[in-house]
């Protein structure tokens, strides 16, 4: 479906074109400056691509910055101060109450600085590749080679393909703009003091960067460091992870999709969800409750959540993908089809947990699951999760099942532990510890 345009008037007098779709929590969405908002929103659009994404569950708005797409094309002031009016201006038409503001790479910095400005009126933040140390690079890279640069910027986008995508990414930023408007856009981005600016930020924010980009990582966490309140999220783009990892910081966990993006959409039926057999890795912090207690909410917050982001980003890193919404307290859960790769990733997790004030239970098991939305559940994890719960700190216990699966693909050695009688579950199930070899 075709967004229905509408125009706000800056506070300079540039008009800037906007839309607003579907229902649920408030969106505003500061898009990176390289693709419009009717390409973005289209029918044709990739599944993956972030503002489509998160339009699908939510009331969204999102806006052509000037020079971009519907808006203003003549402009010639691409400043933080000029992409700070446009969002006032826009936010001022659509925002009666408070929304959660996402800024996609270089419209970061906006949405940041209005957050700074307009702090009753933001939720939350959240932002995608929000420090972007390549940005001066990628600047260059548009005004030297515009076509070769399309090319370079849709590989980032998409990473992992497919090819399609990586195409409409090129063809869509050479209909919406020009490589003169992206590259004025990425230059006053290299510019801008980002310390100072999320720094000032006053409320819960999101950092959303790619697992793919070691040094746009280790820029984000340095700046998340800066941030009041600020949570990172290492993702895959291109994947759904981006929108997912928002959802969760929102609260979002299951709203119906959007009929303007996808069709009729009902309540998922969990009969006619996806089921599989699938490898469960999950993981609990220590007697959270008494970290809570004696720490208290705020200071036990901090670490429980860099544990909680680096034992997701290791999951990712062998082959796992973590489930999105919460799932037991402060648990961690990851879905593998490697029962090898899921204790590679309990080893990883232990070795994190050593280097936190926090220590992990953690438990495997395998069986059939039930996939739906962004949930994994079944008998497979409440089996996984009790043994999680069996674990002494440090400690990794398998099921058989992972026992019998990995004893020769895996480099580690089991230790039987006999049948244990699990909560819940009819049957005992025979647990065994991991012993890596040195």
């Amino acid at each position: 479906m075709e967004p229905q345009i509408q125009y706000a008037r800056a506070d300079d007098g540039v008009s800037i074109a906007y839309t607003t779709i579907g229902d649920g929590p408030p969106v505003l969405y500061c898009t990176g400056h390289s693709i419009s908002m009717r390409h973005a929103l289209s029918d044709t659009a990739p599944d993956g691509l972030h503002s489509r994404a998160i339009a699908a569950r939510t009331r969204f708005t999102t806006f052509d910055p000037p020079g971009i797409g519907a808006s203003r094309r003549d402009v010639g002031d691409f400043s933080l101060d000029a992409q700070l009016r446009a969002i006032e201006a826009v936010a001022a038409r659509v925002a009666d109450d408070r929304f959660t503001l996402v800024g996609s790479n270089t419209g970061s910095v906006g949405a940041a600085l209005y957050a700074a400005r307009h702090p009753g009126r933001v939720r939350a933040l959240a932002c995608v590749s929000p420090a972007l140390p390549t940005a001066g690079r990628w600047g260059d890279r548009m005004r030297e080679d515009w076509s070769l640069a399309r090319r370079r910027f849709a590989d980032a986008a998409f990473p992992e393909g497919p090819v399609d995508a990586q195409r409409w990414i090129g063809t869509a930023m050479r209909e919406s703009t020009t490589a003169e408007v992206v590259a004025a856009y990425f230059e006053e981005f290299a510019r801008a003091d980002l310390g100072e600016i999320y720094g000032r930020t006053p409320v819960p924010t999101l950092f959303c960067v790619s697992d793919r980009a070691a040094e746009d990582r280790e820029a984000t966490l340095a700046l998340a460091s800066l941030v009041p309140d600020c949570r990172v999220a290492v993702v895959s783009y291109g994947s759904g992870q981006v929108a997912a990892a928002i959802f969760e910081f929102m609260g979002v966990d299951a709203a119906p999709v959007n009929t303007a993006l996808h069709g009729e959409s009902s309540t998922p039926d969990p009969a006619g969800a996806a089921r599989g057999t699938a490898i469960i890795l999950f993981t609990d912090i220590v007697d959270s409750t008494g970290l809570t207690e004696r720490m208290g909410d705020a200071a036990f917050r901090a670490p429980s959540r860099a544990l909680d982001e680096r034992v997701r980003a290791a999951i990712r890193a062998c082959g796992g993908m973590p489930v999105a919404g919460k799932v037991l307290g402060d648990g961690v859960m990851g879905v593998f089809t490697s029962a090898a790769e899921a204790i590679e990733a309990a080893r990883r997790c232990v070795e994190l947990s050593a280097e936190s004030e926090l220590r992990l239970h953690i438990g495997l098991h395998a069986g059939d699951v039930i996939r739906e939305a962004d949930n994994v559940y079944g008998g497979a994890v409440n089996t996984a999760s009790r043994i999680c719960g069996l674990c002494e700190p440090g400690e990794v216990l398998v099921s058989q099942t992972i026992r019998d699966l990995a004893r020769t693909s895996a480099d580690v050695t089991f230790e039987d532990r006999g049948e244990q009688a699990l909560k819940g579950i009819e049957d005992p199930v025979r647990v065994f510890a991991v012993r890596w070899r040195p």
